[in-house]
């Protein structure tokens, strides 16, 4: 477990510890009365540093953090009783084990991974669940769509037209999916190159988005977007290169941009009229060097953050924020859970997977 220190906006206290390592935690004054007002808890996925996190509220009102190890877990898909999260090279189904109204050590959640699929290292990007109960995944690694088999590592699904092969090079960057009706829609990728790795060499301006029920190309010209997702007859998106949280028109392909926000984006979920985005600090190395953000930040006179801004949809303002500083400087993906006050979930490091059984109903083997 981490060494976590919590504080409100502008009250951050230093934590060192030499046995574990360190992680600060600043919200912003409101975020708590807003979890309350929305009535939701927020998950987030760091595979930089390896971990989920769990943000609800304790008894008292105070924050609630809660974070478990999954190496290099990225993608997460979430309702009030099941939880989808890709690692690093398997994808985990987690379960709810709390009946309504039971408690587990204060929390009203306990996510057991119940459900474990072996991929081999897939990259595994964005997970959906299709309104058939279908869980589908972008695989980076092999430039598709694929959803999980039982006797092999995925089924390829779908693939951009401009791919030439399956292979296991990353060609695109494919990245991003969003549903739209229960039913894959969009997807996101940072180039159209079909060479390995070729995307690099397109970071700056090559980034487009693909209506996969047509292979079409819907947009163009968009730096490293990410995290695309139909909400209130909106394709919104992250154009992440250069900072901005915005949406698509699907009918002219052009991007609207409508929050800067300092740092780079990735991960976004929607309640009522608001936005969660996550937002990280760029790797020093050549993938996130000579975009726009940097331009962006330094016209600001701001560093980058790590961490979760609110969005309000109706004016494009940060409302709330939660920065993290430490040793997580990079999320993926971000979650809302409607309807749950204090969620955690276990893990494979400790003890307490071993004793936690949950015991199901069922007709017996042989009926009297």
């Amino acid at each position: 477990m981490l060494n976590v220190q919590c504080s409100m906006f502008n009250e951050m206290t230093q934590v060192n510890s030499p046995q574990k390592p360190s992680l600060e935690i600043k919200a912003s004054p409101q975020l708590p009365h807003w979890l309350t007002e929305q009535k939701v808890s927020l998950a987030f996925t760091t595979y930089q540093a390896g971990k989920i996190f769990f943000i609800g509220l304790q008894s008292d009102g105070r924050l609630s953090i809660f974070e478990r190890t999954f190496n290099r877990c990225m993608g997460l898909w979430a309702t009030p009783q099941t939880i989808w999260l890709s690692s690093l090279y398997q994808l985990w189904r987690f379960e709810n084990a709390l009946e309504p109204n039971q408690l587990h050590e204060g929390y009203d959640r306990l996510y057991i991974p119940q459900m474990g699929y072996t991929t081999g290292n897939l990259d595994i990007h964005d997970v959906v669940i299709d309104k058939d109960e279908r869980v589908i995944f972008v695989n980076t690694l092999f430039s598709c769509l694929g959803t999980v088999s039982e006797t092999h590592s995925f089924i390829p699904l779908w693939k951009p037209k401009f791919i030439s092969q399956l292979a296991p090079q990353d060609r695109c960057h494919l990245n991003g999916l969003a549903l739209e009706n229960g039913l894959p829609r969009y997807v996101t990728l940072v180039g159209q190159t079909d060479t390995p790795d070729g995307w690099r060499e397109t970071r700056k301006n090559g980034g487009c988005v693909i209506d996969v029920t047509n292979d079409e190309i819907v947009a163009t010209g968009l730096s490293m977007p990410h995290s695309p997702r139909v909400y209130q007859n909106n394709l919104w998106l992250h154009n992440s290169g250069t900072g901005y949280f915005g949406k698509v028109d699907i009918h002219t392909g052009k991007f609207e941009p409508v929050t800067f926000c300092p740092g780079y984006l990735r991960g976004l979920a929607f309640i009522n009229d608001y936005a969660v985005v996550g937002i990280s600090k760029p790797r020093e190395n050549k993938t996130f060097s000579n975009l726009a953000l940097d331009d962006n930040l330094a016209a600001r006179k701001t560093d980058p953050y790590c961490g979760l801004l609110v969005i309000d949809l109706k004016n494009g303002e940060i409302v709330h924020s939660l920065l993290i500083d430490g040793i997580v400087s990079e999320l993926y993906d971000v979650a809302i859970l409607p309807g749950v006050k204090r969620p955690m979930n276990l893990g494979f490091k400790s003890s307490e997977i071993r004793q936690m059984i949950n015991v199901g109903s069922g007709k017996s083997l042989f009926p009297k």
